[in-house]
């Protein structure tokens, strides 16, 4: 008996994209499985109900997902729709776990073996499995044009009988997938494009592309990239260096792109207010980090600023989304590619591998558990009682949910604290362990900008 897969419509208001294409169904059909997609779930994306029926897929409803064997989804599913997923089910989706354990744990209470695509590693093997990577491209690109719409001049130099109208600045900063499309785009529209980044090996890359690179290029900025090509966080002695360099710049701007995330992370504040407010009237600032938090101090998530001195600060959500049509065909094929991987050729049944190295970066529940090690830890400190001392349990100490472990030690006598059993300290140092350790290699975040 084949096995089912199933294609939700998108429940988040701002979500426009599908977790599959008529190419990639009729390749799951061709694969043995029956397909079935819920009413309605390509709409946003270009995507008719009669398109994915043409190619073999059974039209269904949401209570269809109760008998899937797989479920491909865009984003996270919520608490009320995992509980109507088959326990054993696997579920590949953007999964956005930092800062939303509640919703992890939920996965793994219902029982569903789940897959956050957003921890693919950066391997050959896995380049096409690349959701960052291939929504992240699409993001900078829609930067630059939602950039320009604001702008409200021409991009390119022109030179006329009526004189010459001067080519647009275009200011990226933080360049990985996101920025370099944003370069590319920009330049392809005829601006005067210039880039910065900390990561040095993205200086030739920069300018490969036409721009010029800004940076402070020092000893902390020659080693500031991870082995997984991501940038680390840098100092705070380094980042007022670079804010000083790129202060005057920015003033002479009229388009800054921000595209600057650290996996696990907030986004850092890259553009001050002091910064926003030197810029000339009408001019644009596109925060593509704007849901972890902005690059940009002022950025509203999903709304258009208009500053004081008539700048405006772009933050709209879920920007790959702006172009839903061309995103969910690229991120269909991102979990087919994955999808794919699991399945045995000789039985055509879905058969995890659970030592393979792409199960074991992206796998976040299985078995009834949060497996994941980055949250693993924070999963089984939620679940233990935490003991009941005497004098403790205040909220301002490690035994409390809402301690800040140094602050709290800080705070308490040298006695107090050799008296303290061991006892107490251990769900804080769990819990100190699983917020501050950084994703494994490879590991990326769920936002579609990148640094």
């Amino acid at each position: 008996m084949g096995q089912t897969i199933f294609i939700p419509r998108e429940l988040d208001a701002i979500e426009s994209r599908v977790g599959a294409s008529p190419d990639t169904v009729k390749r799951l059909v061709g694969l043995g499985f029956e397909v079935v997609v819920e009413t309605g779930a390509g709409t946003l994306s270009r995507i008719p109900d009669a398109d994915y029926a043409a190619v073999g897929a059974v039209i269904g409803k949401a209570g269809d997902a109760s008998k899937a064997d797989v479920v491909l989804k865009v984003r996270r599913p919520s608490e009320a729709e995992v509980k109507g997923y088959k326990p054993g089910a696997a579920v590949l989706a953007t999964m956005d776990p930092y800062g939303n354990e509640a919703g992890v744990a939920a996965m793994a209470k219902a029982g569903v073996t789940a897959f956050a695509m957003e921890f693919m590693p950066r391997i050959t093997r896995a380049q096409v499995m690349d959701v960052l990577s291939s929504q992240a491209n699409l993001a900078g690109y829609q930067a630059v044009i939602d950039g320009a719409a604001e702008y409200d001049r021409a991009l390119p130099m022109m030179m006329t009988a009526a004189g010459t109208v001067p080519a647009a600045k275009v200011f990226i900063m933080g360049v990985g997938v996101a920025g370099l499309q944003a370069i590319a785009t920009a330049r392809r529209m005829g601006a005067i494009v210039t880039a910065t980044d900390v990561r040095p090996a993205v200086k030739e890359q920069v300018a490969s592309l036409g721009a010029k690179f800004l940076a402070v290029e020092d000893e902390e900025f020659k080693a500031a990239e991870t082995a997984g090509g991501y940038a680390k966080e840098m100092s705070k002695e380094y980042q007022a260096k670079q804010a000083a360099l790129t202060a005057e710049h920015i003033a002479k701007q009229d388009i800054v792109i921000t595209t600057a995330l650290i996996p696990g992370r907030p986004a850092p504040k890259l553009v001050s207010a002091a910064m926003v407010a030197s810029m000339k009237p009408g001019s644009v600032l596109v925060d593509l980090a704007v849901e972890r938090g902005g690059n940009v101090e002022g950025a509203v998530p999903g709304k258009v600023v208009t500053t004081a001195n008539g700048a405006k600060i772009v933050g709209h959500l879920n920007v790959p989304g702006r172009v839903a049509a061309s995103a969910s065909l690229l991120y269909a094929k991102n979990l087919f590619a994955f999808l794919e991987t699991m399945v045995d050729k000789t039985t055509k049944q879905i058969a995890i591998n659970r030592d393979d190295e792409l199960v074991k970066a992206t796998m976040l529940t299985d078995g009834g558990k949060v497996v994941h090690p980055n949250f693993a830890n924070a999963a089984a400190a939620a679940d233990k009682p935490k003991p009941i001392v005497a004098g403790q349990n205040r909220g301002d100490d490690p035994a409390s949910d809402s301690a800040t472990p140094a602050k709290a030690t800080a705070k308490k006598p040298a006695a107090a604290k050799a008296d303290k059993p061991a006892a107490a300290k251990k769900p804080a140092a769990q819990k100190a362990t699983a917020k501050k350790s950084a994703p494994s290699a490879g590991a990326k975040t769920s936002s579609e900008g990148d640094a």
